[in-house]
């Protein structure tokens, strides 16, 4: 009974991962919970943003001693009023630009530390590496559609490595395919060069997923 129950465990041990043992991750998976913070920015929409950055230069212009003409000055008292009528509190939220800089480039850069060598499964966008034709081997998994490409590149926390096995290689027929990828994720970082139309530029990433499995897209 001793040697059956040796047996068995060995076979148990050898395996392979299951579909249970997989787990199934979203985009907020992979940022730690510890560096999480209310980001008053985050909630504002694009014209209200840029209308903030609009009256903060034109205050930094006038207390830096510049010139600035009276039709500029006119055009930001203005804009400042639209936004307190948005109730949107100009002087605190100014006043706290440095922090959170500092607080995003803090939560850009943090990885979970238990997904290292966890088994997992989770969705994305595929932005081809290495490729031959149609075969891909080596992808950039990013969030969102046009990551890296028409949009600034996602913080290195929010773009997974790739590797497939150049025998288990994907067939796709876009560059920007939603996709499901399984297999081994990694917290290592590193720096890719993602060639553009227009040149090429560094991508820095936090995380390596070594792939098992590629498969299309379905809820």
């Amino acid at each position: 009974m001793r040697l059956l129950s040796v047996i068995l465990l060995a076979l148990m041990l050898a395996l392979p991962v299951t579909a249970s043992q997989v787990r199934e991750l979203t985009w907020d998976d992979l940022i730690p919970s510890s560096v999480a913070f209310d980001d008053p920015f985050a909630a504002l929409e694009r014209e209200k943003l840029e209308y903030l950055g609009y009256v903060a230069r034109v205050r930094n212009m006038i207390s830096a001693g510049k010139q600035v003409s009276q039709d500029t000055i006119k055009e930001a008292e203005e804009i400042e009023a639209e936004l307190i009528r948005a109730g949107i509190d100009i002087d605190s939220l100014l006043a706290r630009r440095g922090e959170i800089r500092e607080l995003r480039k803090k939560r850009a850069g943090a990885v979970v530390e238990d997904l290292n060598g966890a088994s997992v499964r989770m969705p994305g966008y595929l932005l081809p590496l290495e490729f031959s034709e149609r075969s891909i081997t080596e992808f950039l998994l990013v969030p969102w559609v046009g990551a890296c490409i028409h949009t600034p590149p996602p913080p290195p926390n929010q773009i997974v490595h790739v590797v497939l096995d150049k025998t288990n290689a994907f067939e796709s027929r876009s560059i920007f395919e939603p996709v499901w990828v399984t297999g081994e994720m990694l917290t290592q970082g590193a720096k890719k060069n993602l060639f553009l139309k227009d040149g090429s530029s560094d991508i820095n990433i936090s995380y390596k997923l070594n792939a098992t499995f590629v498969e299309k897209y379905k809820k």
